[in-house]
């Protein structure tokens, strides 16, 4: 059961801009999508920021804030990019236990068949899932993707039919995949705003990024033979702060990029669809990085290593009050000057003892700009046992000499 919502008021000053948190207003009921949840930012028809592209999105991982956005919803053949919802699902495989890094799959011959970007797998031989998975983040083998998808599901047909329920499941409203590699066949489509909510989900496994800072490695395959791979994505080496993304190119395409990058707690994702060379994607993506880095900052809301001004209240222990933490640290976006109106709803729990130190005990709701943003857990700072008689006791004559 939980305890009294209470409401964290401040205000902070980052970089000359005063951003104001402020409370005392009804709590927002909880949104069943939170993937979706959008905040656009004020930017005056983006005229300082312009691309080369068909289609071009550029959003905050955290608060999904829209920084720039150009025939974000038009559908578009999005070539290997795709990929990253093949990969969205071999993650969620490996996290409900479907799947295991280290387990050896058996490659078909259809799998070992595919064209195009490939690490030429050997049919019938046995490979890693995890050697797999690098071979698709790093050089969009088109044959590992096969692979995986017939080891999670049996056949990639079924793979496909998962493919288009996650993209509902995740609010990529304009996307309809035909098969798990991206090569060109009808009808399938995307858009940059849906490319950018799969490279999101996709970010919230921490694994996937061993994998998307790789810029060369080897495959290696039975018998001691292997395969140079190289990351066709340029800007994990020659951009600072890149650590992921996907491109993709066929003719009916273009040139298509999706990445991300990480400076100072902030983390954005920049898409790019329909470019007309493998340059201008490039060029068009990091300039959108540049842009953001540039204009908006990620100010701390909450802190992981830095207690909550609230307290939790502990019935039948040894102690009764106990200092709480967030499980993690959370970030707002501000754009240079601009103010952010950021509201902090902590809900603490009804505590009876014994409490377990990082326990949960409450929840966290963060909301910018009346939209829902991030939800964490309020952890226990320390254990608290149970009270016994001789702490009952001690406790009464306390109270009789207060």
């Amino acid at each position: 059961m939980k305890g009294i919502k209470k409401w964290l008021c401040t205000t902070a000053i980052l970089g000359g801009l005063s951003v104001h948190l402020t409370g005392n207003i009804a709590p927002l009921e909880k949104q069943e999508c939170m993937e979706t949840a959008v905040c656009t930012a004020n930017i005056q028809e983006e005229n300082c920021l312009k691309t080369q592209a068909k289609s071009a999105y550029l959003m905050d991982f955290a608060t999904q804030t829209v920084m720039y956005s150009h025939n974000e919803t038009k559908r578009l053949p999005i070539a290997s990019m795709c990929k990253i919802m093949t990969l969205l699902l071999a993650f969620d495989a490996v996290d409900a236990g479907i799947l295991d890094m280290e387990e050896e799959i058996c490659v078909s011959e259809r799998a070992a068949s595919m064209g195009g970007s490939q690490v030429f797998l050997e049919a019938n031989a046995k490979y890693a899932v995890k050697q797999l998975i690098k071979s698709i983040v790093v050089c969009s083998a088109n044959d590992s993707c096969v692979a995986l998808a017939e080891r999670i599901c049996g056949n990639e047909s079924l793979f496909v039919d998962r493919m288009n329920e996650k993209a509902k499941e995740i609010g990529a409203e304009n996307t309809l995949f035909a098969n798990c590699t991206g090569l060109p066949k009808e009808p399938q489509y995307s858009c940059a705003k849906d490319v950018a909510i799969m490279l999101k989900n996709l970010l919230y496994h921490q694994e996937y990024y061993e994998f998307g800072k790789v810029w060369m490695d080897k495959f290696n395959h039975p018998e001691g033979r292997y395969t140079e791979i190289t990351n066709t994505n340029k800007l994990v080496r020659f951009y600072d702060g890149c650590d992921g993304g996907k491109t993709g190119f066929t003719n009916e395409a273009g040139f298509c990029l999706a990445a991300t990058a990480k400076r100072n707690n902030m983390r954005v994702i920049s898409v790019v669809i329909g470019e007309e060379n493998s340059k201008t994607r490039f060029n068009d993506v990091r300039t959108m990085f540049d842009y953001a880095f540039a204009n908006y900052s990620a100010l701390p809301i909450v802190e992981a290593n830095v207690a909550l001004e609230e307290t939790a209240t502990v019935s039948g222990g040894k102690t009764k009050c106990l200092s709480i933490y967030p499980e993690r640290s959370s970030y707002t976006l501000v754009k240079r000057g601009e103010t952010s109106n950021t509201k902090v709803e902590i809900t603490i729990d009804k505590l009876k003892a014994p409490i377990e130190k990082g326990e949960a005990v409450g929840e966290i709701v963060i909301y910018n700009n009346g939209i829902e943003v991030d939800r964490l857990k309020a952890i226990a700072s320390e254990g608290v046992e149970r009270a016994n008689f001789f702490d009952r006791l001690h406790e009464i004559a306390e109270e009789w000499n207060g």
